[in-house]
């Protein structure tokens, strides 16, 4: 197995650095310093970037990274991805030779048109789609894509770890309530997510299981969420117009 290791970023990303042995990958390097600093402090080689879609705080290190390193660049075919030499569409399997594992390559549309997501050995890094408690804004593609593409996640094994790219499970749990305030899992993962960062502590990885207890974007099919949604847009009923209307008044919350 690997080790998976946390590298803060910007405001409040994660890059997500997988190390076996001396061979590592990294998941949406946006900042190629603290990649770098985290390399040569663990004496570690670079062998593969994977990147979820173009948006820069993702892919914005991959040109400091191979300035030092010669790796292979996963990512989407259809973005404009720096260095890329593995396009990918979603649907292959990307194997790793220097982790020992494969990952099967996910198309999730919504927040980018060429968004994907790497799952395999019980991990899911899903950049902007799925987050701690909420989900990505849809910024190219649309509700009912990003709906779709949020379905298939939930889909996947309960247990799954949930890497995402971003630190905002607080701000989102808070929505959540608004929306879902019977939910009592949901209340008790606020007051776990609120003593986390109150020690400065990460609220990522999440799973699955997690998601589906107590995010409301994986719940539009529950009555109290649904609800919620037709006090923003009068009589809807099918899951993706409960997505978006939940996801335009997330948008001004």
């Amino acid at each position: 197995m690997f080790d998976i290791i946390q590298i803060p970023a910007f405001k409040d990303n994660y890059i997500w650095l997988l190390r076996k042995g001396r061979q590592a990958v990294v998941v949406d390097p946006g900042d190629a310093q603290p990649v770098l600093e985290a390399l040569a402090r663990e004496s570690l080689q670079l062998t593969d970037i994977l990147i979820t879609h173009h948006h820069a705080d993702h892919q914005g290190g991959v040109g400091g990274l191979l300035a030092r390193y010669r790796a292979e660049v996963h990512g989407p075919s259809s973005e404009t991805i720096t260095g890329l030499t593995q396009p990918l569409q979603g649907g292959e399997t990307v194997q790793l030779a220097s982790l020992g594992i494969s990952f099967e390559v996910l198309a999730l549309p919504g927040h980018t048109r060429g968004h994907l997501a790497y799952y395999g050995a019980g991990c899911l890094f899903c950049g902007d789609t799925l987050f701690g408690g909420g989900c990505g804004r849809v910024f190219e593609g649309t509700a009912e894509q990003m709906f779709a593409s949020l379905t298939r996640l939930a889909a996947l094994p309960d247990e799954t770890a949930v890497y995402c790219a971003h630190e905002y499970t607080e701000a989102n749990l808070r929505f959540a309530l608004a929306v879902e305030p019977g939910n009592d899992r949901l209340r008790r993962r606020v007051d776990e997510v609120g003593l986390a960062r109150a020690k400065a502590s990460s609220t990522i990885p999440s799973t699955i299981g997690l998601e589906k207890e107590s995010n409301p974007f994986l719940r539009c099919h529950v009555p109290e969420v649904i609800v919620a949604a037709r006090r923003r847009v009068v009589g809807v009923t099918d899951g993706p117009a409960v997505f978006a209307a939940l996801r335009n008044w997330k948008n001004v919350f």
